[in-house]
């Protein structure tokens, strides 16, 4: 046999391989079996390369040009704070419309809005605007409104300011158990139950705390106020727009923001590495065979809690070893906490990248659920016969696009990651080079992750 017809052998035996494995809905085998053709080893490299090259450039960059790439224009814009609670009653109306969807629609999540509403446009779209467009959640939470309307007393419990946003840590694992380990997290009637009890709670403590409960505690509210810092432009007292994160920059973070932020790429790393084989074979599972999720929820867990205790470890462990080499004098839990927030591109892209693929194809299941909301043949706007397709993920050329997308928007957060904890420790340290040293394990810890994240792409899913 040739070495050509013996290479091609292999990969239509990877080809075949990849289409017999099982996955979970939002996956597609096409797509995966295609990228297993494709270079990524090159890919990777050349990834990781980039970003090695942007650490050692560092220590020649002057302090000017690099201060000067996070400086913002400011201008004045002022939305009228009446609007804030329209939009926020607007989006309470339609919370209630999707919980009695949840309850009363279709019962697949594919053609009921509860689930489609909270994960794809939710989680995924709302949360990636949030990293481009800013705190767009000021405006469309579901509780200022009612709260500005009904609630004008004073708040008769005040939060402390020392527990920052500890309580919206916990609820952030709580809540990546629950996406994760969950036998259905994305069941219509479940989904719509929790969505109103969790929207009862988050009410009951506004009315007691005040606007202090949705900075400190509500999940929603500091998850987009933490992307929101990465948004180039801002709106409001502070209007201004710059280079992706120059409002993290000079910040003086709440308790736990950094620990929030941590936790965030520990989340999104996790939920890429369950569905590998390599983790599916750590725990003892055939990927060949996955025996579904309720087998594996004490693994999930397991795996969930060590990723959000050994990430905040090791990045420790990388500012400690910073101090050491530059011999700074600067206190290590202030060092941490200006620092931590330098990792959100990372993480920001994890979750846009992670996503993307779902998105593609559950975006036009949302598109068919609003034309048809209870599956009873209506055409409220006009799409039907609508038809959800899949197949750019069938043809090597469309899912090489994609991938590389992928694969630069991951490049691209690590490398802005470097650029700007370099920039936030020049706020610590004014010499370029204690900056360079002070964070040079931090950057060898940013590069080594590149690699995770590019591997991820890459690598087999069976779960």
């Amino acid at each position: 046999m040739t070495v050509r017809k013996s290479v091609f052998a292999v990969k239509l035996a990877v080809l075949c391989l990849a289409l017999l494995w099982p996955v979970q809905a939002s996956a597609h085998v096409s797509e995966q079996g295609f990228v297993l053709l494709l270079p990524t080893g090159i890919y990777t490299a050349s990834g990781v390369a980039v970003v090695a090259l942007t650490v050692v450039l560092l220590f020649a960059v002057p302090t000017g040009p690099m201060r000067a790439l996070f400086l913002a224009r400011g201008f004045t814009v002022q939305p009228p704070e009446g609007l804030r609670t329209a939009t926020s009653l607007a989006m309470f109306l339609v919370m209630l419309a999707t919980i009695f969807i949840g309850l009363e629609g279709p019962r697949d999540p594919l053609s009921n809005l509860m689930s489609l509403m909270f994960w794809t446009v939710g989680w995924v779209g709302f949360i990636a605007m949030t990293g481009l467009f800013g705190n767009l959640f000021h405006w469309l939470n579901p509780w200022t409104g009612l709260y500005r309307l009904f609630c004008p007393m004073r708040p008769m419990v005040r939060l402390s300011p020392r527990i920052g946003v500890w309580p919206a840590v916990l609820l952030l694992v709580g809540f990546a158990a629950f996406l994760l380990a969950d036998i259905a997290p994305d069941d219509p009637g479940r989904l719509a139950k929790l969505v109103g009890l969790y929207w009862l709670a988050m009410m009951i403590g506004l009315v007691l705390c005040g606007p202090d409960w949705l900075r400190q505690v509500e999940l929603g509210s500091v998850l987009s106020r933490t992307y929101a810092g990465l948004a180039p432009a801002r709106l409001g007292e502070k209007s201004g727009i710059g280079a992706p994160g120059w409002r993290l920059v000079g910040r003086d973070p709440v308790p736990a923001a950094g620990i929030f932020a941590l936790t965030l790429l520990a989340v999104g790393s996790f939920d890429g590495i369950n569905e590998t084989f390599w983790w599916l074979g750590q725990i003892g599972v055939n990927p060949l065979e996955f025996p579904g999720r309720s087998a594996v929820v004490w693994p999930t867990l397991t795996g969930l809690v060590c990723a959000v205790v050994i990430l905040p470890a090791t990045f420790a462990l990388t500012i400690w070893l910073g101090l050491v080499a530059a011999r700074a004098k600067t206190g290590f839990v202030e060092t941490f906490k200006r620092l931590a927030p330098s990792l959100l591109p990372i993480a920001f892209a994890y979750h846009v990248v992670h996503y993307l693929t779902s998105f593609l194809v559950n975006g036009q299941h949302t598109l068919a659920a609003l034309n048809d909301p209870f599956a009873r043949g209506a055409d409220y706007l006009g799409l039907a016969p609508f038809h959800v397709t899949t197949g750019f993920f069938n043809r090597i050329d469309t899912v090489e696009i994609i991938w590389l997308s992928q694969a630069g928007a991951v490049v691209l957060g690590h490398v802005w990651s470097v650029l700007l904890a370099h920039r936030m420790a020049l706020d610590l340290f004014p010499d370029n080079r204690r900056a360079v040293l002070v964070t040079l394990p931090l950057s060898i810890f940013m590069i080594l992750y590149t690699f995770l994240g590019l591997w991820l792409l890459a690598a087999p899913k069976g779960a």
